[in-house]
C-alpha cells in the first residue's frame, strides 16, 4: 500500500497551475475540476487578509491561491511521511486522496472576514466547509473522479465530528491542523510575500525535512526545534505588524460592530453571510440602515479614526472578561458614547465609538520532539520558548482599545473619563 501511495503522489499530479509563491503546483485532473467548481471559485473573490490591503496594497491575494498552497505543502509533507521508516501502517490510498482533498478544500466554507467574526453567533467556517463538501457536486468529484471519500474529507476539516476510533482520520486531522501544518506554513509565507515584509518567511525545505511521523500525527527531530521557533517568531511579528496593525484592527472593529448590530437587529441573517464574497458583502452591508452602513463605509478609511484609550487585556480583570461578551460590550460602548455626548453634544456619530478586543492567540506548542531518549515535549527541549516567554508574547500583543472618529477625538481633547471604570 505504501508503494502504491508513493507512486500516486509522484505520478498522478500532472496538471500545472502557476503560483507566484511556490511556482508550479501540480494538480490531478479531478482537483482541477474542483478548482473550477463555483463554490471553489468564490474563494478567488475573498481576500485572504481582508482590510490589510488598506495598509499593504500588495495584500490582495485570495483564499483560492492560499488553498492551492496548502494542498502543495500537504503533498510535500505526505511524501516525507511516506519515505520515513516510522510511517504508520494504517494509511490507505483512499485516505491519502481524501486528505489531499481536505487540504485543497479546507477553506471552501470561508466567507468575508470569517476569522474576525469568531465572537459572533455564526457557524465556524470548518463546519460550513464540511457541509459544502457533503452537499454539493464536489462530493461526486471526490468519490468518482479522484477516488477519495468525501465523508472522510469533510471529517478531516471539521474536527467537531467524532472520530469514532478512526486512526487514519485522527492522523490526518493532526497533520492538517497543528504548529507545523501546511495551512500555517502557507499563510505565513504567502502573507509576508504579498505584504512585502520579511517576517513570515520560513525555510520550508528544512522544516519539512525534519518531520517524522508517529501513529497519531507528526513529531520533529531535535534539529527541527529551530523550525518551530522560526514559525512562532514569525507568527508574533506578523500579528504585530500585519494582522493586528492599528488600522487593520480599526477597520475590522467597525465592520464587526456593523455585523453584530445587523444580526441582533434582524437586518441581516447569518445564512446570507455564508454565501457572500467580498463585493457582495460590501454591497449588502452598505444597503443597511445608515447607522450601520456608515460603519462599513468608514472601515475603508481607518486612518480617519483614532484610539483614545488602550490598556493591556488582563484575564484577572472582571470588566475585561465581561467585555468579551458582545452584548455587554455594546452596552458599555453606548454608556461611553452618552458620556461624551453629554459633555460635547453632536461630536460623536451614532455607533461610531467602538471597543476593540483582539481574540486570544496561542503560541503554545504540543509537538513532540524526538531525540536519542525518545519523545519529549517541545517545552523542555532546547528552545527559548518557555511558558513565561509564550505568555509574554500574548500579553504584548493583546490590548483593549477605545476607538472614535479622529474629528471626535480632536473636539474632546480634555475628556476626563476612564473608559474602563465607568459605572
Amino acid at each position: 500500500m505504501r508503494a502504491e501511495i508513493i507512486r500516486h503522489l509522484s505520478e498522478d499530479y500532472t496538471v500545472p497551475v502557476r503560483d507566484p509563491l511556490w511556482k508550479h503546483i501540480y494538480l490531478s485532473p479531478g482537483l482541477l475540476k474542483i478548482m473550477h467548481h463555483p463554490e471553489f471559485q468564490k474563494l478567488g473573490r475573498i481576500r485572504q487578509l481582508g482590510p490589510a490591503s488598506l495598509v499593504y496594497p500588495g495584500a490582495s491575494h485570495t483564499r483560492l491561491s492560499h488553498s492551492l498552497g496548502v494542498f502543495y505543502l500537504a503533498r510535500r509533507i505526505l511524501k516525507t511521511i511516506l519515505f520515513s521508516e516510522t510511517c504508520p501502517g494504517h494509511l490507505t490510498l483512499r485516505g491519502v486522496k481524501s486528505f489531499l482533498c481536505a487540504a485543497f478544500l479546507h477553506d471552501i466554507g470561508h466567507f468575508p472576514h470569517a476569522h474576525s467574526f469568531m465572537e459572533l453567533p455564526l457557524m465556524d467556517h470548518e463546519i460550513l466547509s464540511a457541509e459544502i463538501i457533503r452537499n454539493s457536486g464536489i462530493a461526486d468529484i471526490i468519490k468518482n473522479e479522484i477516488g477519495g471519500d468525501p465523508g472522510l474529507t469533510a471529517a478531516i476539516i471539521d474536527s467537531s465530528q467524532p472520530d469514532k476510533g478512526n486512526r487514519e482520520l485522527t492522523f490526518f486531522r493532526n497533520i492538517l491542523s497543528g504548529v507545523l501544518d501546511p495551512d500555517k506554513l502557507d499563510y505565513l509565507n504567502r502573507d509576508a510575500y504579498f505584504c512585502g515584509v520579511p517576517y513570515g518567511m520560513q525555510d520550508i525545505d528544512f522544516a519539512i525535512s525534519q518531520i517524522r511521523p508517529t501513529q497519531t500525527g507528526i513529531a520533529l527531530t531535535l534539529k527541527g526545534v529551530s523550525a518551530v521557533e522560526n514559525i512562532l517568531f514569525s507568527k508574533y511579528l506578523m500579528y504585530k505588524t500585519v494582522y493586528w496593525h492599528s488600522d487593520v484592527r480599526i477597520s475590522t472593529a467597525l465592520v464587526k460592530k456593523a455585523v453584530y448590530l445587523g444580526l441582533s437587529g434582524h437586518h441581516i441573517k447569518a445564512e446570507e453571510l455564508y454565501t457572500m464574497d467580498d463585493h457582495e458583502f460590501f454591497t449588502k452591508m452598505t444597503a443597511l440602515p445608515e447607522e450601520l452602513a456608515s460603519l462599513v463605509r468608514e472601515s475603508e478609511t481607518p486612518s480617519n479614526y483614532t484610539t483614545i484609550s488602550q490598556t493591556p487585556f488582563d484575564e484577572s480583570n472582571g470588566l475585561h472578561r465581561d467585555l468579551m461578551d458582545l452584548e455587554f460590550r455594546n452596552d458599555h460602548e453606548n454608556r461611553l458614547a452618552k458620556l461624551i455626548e453629554s459633555q460635547y453634544p453632536g461630536t460623536l456619530p451614532q455607533n461610531h465609538l467602538v471597543i476593540d478586543i483582539p481574540s486570544r492567540i496561542s503560541f503554545e506548542v504540543n509537538l513532540p520532539i524526538l531525540d536519542k531518549g525518545g519523545k519529549k515535549p517541545y517545552i523542555g527541549s532546547p528552545t527559548v520558548f518557555s511558558k513565561p516567554v509564550v505568555q509574554g508574547f500574548t500579553e504584548t500583543l493583546r490590548h483593549i482599545k477605545v476607538i472614535v472618529p479622529e474629528q471626535t477625538a480632536l473636539k474632546v481633547p480634555h475628556l476626563e473619563i476612564d473608559p474602563f471604570s465607568i459605572p
